[in-house]
This record gives C-alpha cells, sequence and structure tokens, in this order.
C-alpha cells in the first residue's frame, strides 16, 4: 500500500484497536498498510459484514468491554483508534449532543482529574441521549490501559479519531487536557486537530471530518496528512455546461485548513484534480459491470444544508456525502444529449467504492447502505493512519483491486472469537433492544413552514 520510498513507522509494531468499528473503514486502511487491527462493533449486521472480510472483530459493546474486559485485550495494542457514534452531534441528528457539548467537556475535566468510573457513570445517566456519552470512551480507553495490569499500565502510543465536523470542539478540548493536563497517570501527548475534507485524499466523495491525532510525549510531533487532491468547489462547478474543469480552484473559492495554510510553501507536489464518480464506477472491476454511460444522481436529502433540496450531480463531479439513504440516490443515465432515462440505483458494492472500500467488498446482513454510509472511507483512513505513524502517503490503487473475502473456515474462527459459537451470536453478545433511540421527548420540535405564495 506505501510507497517504495524507506520509511520507518515511529512505532516498531504498531497494532490498532479500532472502537466502534462498524464494517471495517479504519481496519481495511490497517489491512493495506500491513497494520494488525482489532474491532469492537455491537451491531450484529456490521460484525457479519466483518467476519466475511476476513478482520478480528469482537461483537461487543464498547463501553462493556472497558468496564468487564479490557484485561483480555491484547496487550501488544499500542494504537487507539475510532469514531464514536455521531446521531446526536451531525446535523442529522435530533441535536442531544450539541445541546450537551458544555457538559461533555466537564465530563473530560472530570475523567482527567482521575474521579472514579462509578461517579463519572452515574452522573451520564442523566443525559438525555446516552449516545452522546460514548464520545468519551476513547479518552477513557486511554486512561484504563494506563491502570492495565495486563499492560503493565503502558499508555497507548498513538491516538487516533475521526468523526463529524460539529464534534471538532470536543476534539479540541481533548487536546488541550491531552497536552497540557495529561492523563490521571501524568503521561501527556502532542496533538493535532482539524477539520478534512475527504475528496482532497482521493475519496470520489464529498464528506468533512474532524480529526484528532495524538503521539505520546517522546515520539515526536505529529502532523496531519498532507492533501493530495484538489478540494471542490460546488460554486465552481456548472454541471450543464462542464466548463470548470475537475481540480480547478478560484484563487479565493476555497479557503484553506490551518494545516494546509501551514504546509502550503513545503508541499512535494502540486494536488491533483479531484476523483469523480466517473473515475471510481466507470470501468469494470470484479463483479462490478461498470457505467459506461454519462450519468446524473439526484440525492435523497437536501443540498447544502437547506432541507427540501435535492442535489444533483453529474458522474464528472465527487459523490455526495455518503449516508445511509445512498440506496434511494435516483441514477439517470443518458446516451446522447436527447435520450436520458432512470438507470440502475448505485448497488452496495457501486456505494461502497464510492467511500473508496475495495471492489467486492463482501457486504452482510441487514441495513447494508446505513453500514456504507456509517463507515469511515478506507483511503482517508489509511492517509490518517500513516500521518499518524509517519508512513509515506498510501497507495490508492491498493484499494481498487477486488477484496478477497474470508472462507468460511475463515469466517467461523472469526464469529467464535468475536461471538462465542461459529454460527450464531451467543449470550455475551449485546441485544439490539440494548441499543435504543432517545424518546420523543428530548427531541426539538420541527417549526411550522408558512408559505410565502
Amino acid at each position: 500500500m506505501t510507497s517504495s520510498a524507506h520509511h520507518q513507522s515511529i512505532l516498531d509494531k504498531p497494532f490498532v484497536l479500532d472502537l466502534f468499528a462498524g464494517p471495517g473503514g479504519l481496519d481495511v486502511a490497517g489491512n493495506a498498510l500491513d497494520i494488525p487491527s482489532l474491532g469492537i462493533e455491537w451491531d450484529r449486521s456490521a460484525c457479519l459484514t466483518r467476519y466475511a472480510a476476513g478482520l478480528d472483530t469482537l461483537h461487543a459493546d464498547v463501553s462493556a468491554v472497558r468496564r468487564d474486559s479490557f484485561e483480555a485485550l491484547p496487550p501488544e495494542i499500542n494504537v487507539l483508534a475510532g469514531g464514536p457514534p455521531c446521531q446526536t452531534y451531525s446535523v442529522a441528528g435530533h441535536g442531544a449532543g450539541r445541546q450537551a457539548l458544555d457538559r461533555v467537556k466537564e465530563y473530560i475535566e472530570r475523567l482527567m482529574a482521575g474521579e472514579s468510573d462509578q461517579a463519572i457513570d452515574k452522573d451520564l445517566k442523566t443525559l438525555p441521549d446516552p449516545r452522546t456519552a460514548l464520545v468519551l470512551e476513547p479518552l477513557r480507553y486511554a486512561i484504563q490501559a494506563t491502570r492495565s495490569p495486563n499492560r503493565e499500565h503502558r499508555p497507548y502510543d498513538v491516538i487516533v479519531l475521526e468523526q463529524v465536523p460539529a464534534v471538532a470542539p470536543l476534539w479540541a478540548h481533548y487536546a488541550k487536557v491531552l497536552e497540557e493536563t495529561g492523563l490521571p497517570d501524568g503521561t501527556k501527548y502532542k496533538v493535532v486537530v482539524d477539520v478534512l475534507d475527504t475528496e482532497t485524499y482521493g475519496v470520489p466523495q464529498t464528506r468533512s471530518r474532524a480529526v484528532l491525532i495524538a503521539r505520546r510525549d517522546g515520539l515526536g510531533e505529529p502532523s496531519l496528512p498532507a492533501p493530495t487532491h484538489h478540494s471542490y468547489e460546488a460554486k465552481e462547478w456548472n454541471r450543464k455546461t462542464g466548463t470548470t474543469e475537475p481540480g480547478q480552484v478560484a484563487p479565493q473559492a476555497h479557503q484553506p485548513t490551518l494545516y494546509e495554510a501551514a504546509t502550503a510553501t513545503t508541499s512535494d507536489a502540486d494536488p491533483q484534480p479531484w476523483r469523480s464518480m466517473r473515475d471510481a464506477l466507470a470501468q469494470p472491476v470484479g463483479s462490478h459491470p461498470g457505467r459506461p454511460h454519462p450519468f446524473l444522481v439526484r440525492s435523497n436529502y437536501g443540498s447544502s444544508g437547506i432541507p427540501g433540496r435535492r442535489g444533483v450531480r453529474t458522474d464528472q463531479q465527487p459523490a455526495a456525502t455518503v449516508t445511509g439513504r445512498i440506496s434511494r440516490f435516483v441514477v439517470f443515465e443518458h446516451l446522447d444529449e436527447n435520450i436520458v432515462y432512470e438507470g440502475p440505483r448505485f448497488s452496495m458494492n457501486e456505494a461502497g467504492m464510492l467511500q473508496s472500500f475495495p471492489p467486492d467488498y463482501p457486504w452482510s446482513g441487514t441495513a447494508q447502505a446505513q453500514q456504507v454510509g456509517n463507515a469511515v472511507p478506507p483511503l482517508f483512513g489509511a492517509h490518517l493512519l500513516g500521518a499518524a505513524l509517519g508512513l509515506p502517503k498510501p497507495d490508492p490503487e491498493a484499494l481498487r483491486k477486488p477484496w478477497q473475502s474470508a472462507t468460511n473456515e475463515q469466517r467461523a474462527k472469526l464469529r467464535s472469537s468475536g461471538c462465542g459459537a461459529p454460527d450464531a451470536c451467543t449470550d455475551k453478545c449485546p441485544r439490539p433492544e440494548d441499543q435504543v433511540p432517545p424518546p420523543s421527548s428530548v427531541r426539538p420540535r420541527k417549526s411550522k413552514k408558512v408559505s410565502a405564495k
């Protein structure tokens, strides 16, 4: 996956613990970088996808593992990674997490001060939506590592986190306490935080993510991955005339991130044009037959944050953010300027490819579109892990080769480790009914719109 240039990771043997692992975005990234990983995921269908993909998995609740079986985790794990569920923080969610940002920051301070888990857990039960507290789990894992006899109280060397942009203030607070206060045992980290756009790393999709990369003191200054592609500017693209070439950005159109601004004079190569849906899907690969005809895509949700406005993009543009609604996107194909018809909607294989998953990734179980939408884009994840560990830029071509699924014997072995039985869940697996949406009483009411007509 990496270039031929010699680069030595800052760690001799990186081993990633992937919290809230989903169907395997970060694990696929680690696999491509030859870095072993273990994922913890509560959703049964996501675990079925992971087993089919051959990924080491614990079908368990992240919080429960920390409380009850942390000592059973491999002691050689030295990289903590993950993205806590974002429903209560994302624009599409009910907003309970955004309303509780200040409270969550207080919990961060209390954890770093060494307050007991019992006291913290008692107060967390008062949050309107219990999922809001899951954003604290990476920090709680980092603290628990220093208290683990099985690890000889060794802290994690590297921490890599990503989530929706609304979580950026919490990552910034993470950074502040990790650098200034340190963990209760005194361990401190050097940290970088920013909001990055996935299309600037070769993912054929526009998606913004708040990221955090931390290295334990003594392992050098961390840095964010340098962009490899231009950012996509919707207002600079005319889909009717196609007069603006992909990747051509008006001088004042793009406001650089803090990291882009800091590294603008030291870039070793000009960014490439962003990758389009056509780049990802036009040619046949594996079982994907290809989409040889030009097409338009009408998304199923509001564009630019405006509810009720449907976004439309051509195959020459990156995909809109892939969410659990990707299967509802309507695809219109045209043979020439005068013949347009509704073509087949994106298959799960194609949706995964727009997320930069390899072709033929074995999506399994139910709610597959939701699995795809919730996943970390593997190519983006490879850039994050590579930057965190001091590795060179990943080779995207490695993720465009068809994925080799696990054999039945391999799946049975993985499920025996992850669920306790080779062909079924057991009593140790989390039950779907234990994960419930917030009661309607905490959901903000929508105001009625009055038509101006």
